[in-house]
């Protein structure tokens, strides 16, 4: 499925347009390489790295989905990843 369907289908972009928009900016990455086309494949077991307003969002690709769906069924599709603390370590004064 393409990667701009892939969002839109899954709710991470409220339209096509915007992310076709998302993607063309180069915000994207798919498998550690970053994406610029929105013709690119999304896969079974892919991982996406999605910037988002206040954080950054790993998901590892479940299922491609039929439609866009509720949430519910959106959600379904793909499981959130956890990413290392970027934060530098609190240092204690000695």
């Amino acid at each position: 499925m393409r990667i701009d369907k892939f969002l839109w289908f899954t709710r991470f972009a409220g339209s096509r347009g915007l992310a076709q928009d998302w993607v063309s900016a180069g915000h994207i990455r798919l498998n550690g390489r970053r994406i610029e086309r929105c013709s690119a494949d999304v896969r079974l077991g892919d991982v996406l790295v999605l910037p988002m307003r206040s954080r950054v969002t790993v998901i590892e690709v479940l299922m491609i989905p039929a439609r866009r769906g509720p949430a519910a069924e959106a959600q379904s599709c793909y499981r959130l990843l956890e990413i290392p603390d970027q934060s530098p370590p609190d240092h204690a004064p000695a």
